[in-house]
This record gives C-alpha cells, structure tokens and sequence, in this order.
C-alpha cells in the first residue's frame, strides 16, 4: 500500500527592521524554530517585499527610514493586503496610543522590543500564528 507523505511549508516571515543587529537575532531565532525569514531595512523596501512575498506573517517596526510602520499599514489596508496576512507590531515605541493606533490599523498584536527577549518573541508569535 501507497502512503501519502504531506510536507508543510515553512511559514514565511517578512521581519520590517533597520537595526541589523536587531534582524540577525531575530532571524537566526525565527529560523531555528523552522520558519523561512526575509528582512528588509527600511520602510519602501519593506512594502514592497509585503505586497511581492505573500507572507504568512509580518513583523513591522514603527520607526523605520523612507516609510514609518503605519504608512506601510495605511498603504496595506488601502489595497486590501492585510486582510489575511497578520501584522505583529515589534517597536521600541510603547506608549498607549502608540498601541491604540496600531491596533486599530489591523494589527494583532503589538510588542515592545525592550520587554521581550528574541526568544519571547518568537513565542509570542507562534502563540498569534496558531490562534
């Protein structure tokens, strides 16, 4: 008897973040729990990777050069990207209307860089991706 053998693809990530040190931690982390990451440095390139990678999810700085991270949510909406790709915000920004108005963009989630370590983080998403 045949056996069908299924393979998933690894969920593919855009990481949004113009601190390299930043995007290594994070992409080294995000791949050893079996994810597929591409990063972009700045807000256009950004974008642009959104709208051309189809990702599963997308992690966006707020304070980015060229394009902030709620341009890049305001152009998404406006196209209608973001209705089935979730955006977890990831910024060193982390006052109340700062999550208030990235929240009411479309995103899921919303996490301060200085209270999460990488690791946290990849937990934190992997707990959104899987809800």
């Amino acid at each position: 008897m045949d056996s069908l053998i299924i393979y998933s693809m690894p969920k593919k990530i855009i990481l949004v973040e113009d601190d390299p040190f930043l995007s290594e931690i994070y992409i080294t982390k995000f791949e050893e729990a079996g994810y597929v990451v591409e990063v972009a440095d700045d807000g256009e390139e950004g974008l642009e990777k959104i709208k051309s990678g189809k990702p599963d999810i997308i992690l966006l700085d707020i304070i980015l050069p060229k394009l902030t991270g709620l341009e890049i949510m305001e152009a998404l909406q406006k196209d209608g990207t973001l209705e089935n790709t979730p955006v977890i915000v990831l910024s060193n920004l982390g006052s109340d209307e700062d999550v208030k108005k990235a929240m009411d963009m479309g995103a899921r989630g919303y996490l301060v860089k200085s209270q999460y370590t990488p690791s946290e983080v990849v937990a934190r998403v992997e707990d959104m991706i899987n809800k």
